[in-house]
């Protein structure tokens, strides 16, 4: 087994990223005994943006949503993740 490296003590998160910029933590960290771990409350950043759609098919999104009991811009982040996700799968096969 590799003999890791210690990590040296930073005096800011600046001087970390830049350490870490230039470094393997590969050297530093054994990741073959990194556990999975879930951040149930970690938010996602989200952008905003402005998207001009044709009024009848914003109606039908806002339709659809009201069916669903979800919010229209809620569902139409949904409807593009699935989009997106079903082009990445057919790209990468």
């Amino acid at each position: 087994m590799k003999k890791l490296k210690k990590i040296p003590d930073f005096k800011n998160d600046k001087e970390e990223a830049e350490f870490w910029d230039t470094h393997s933590t590969a050297d530093y960290i054994d990741w073959s005994k990194a556990e999975e771990t879930i951040f149930p409350n970690l938010k996602l950043s989200s952008e905003s943006i402005s998207i001009r759609l044709p009024a009848p098919l914003l109606a039908h999104i806002k339709a659809l949503a009201n069916q669903k009991g979800v919010p229209y811009q809620s569902l139409m982040k949904v409807y593009l993740s699935e989009k997106v996700d079903e082009e990445l799968m057919a790209t990468n096969k």
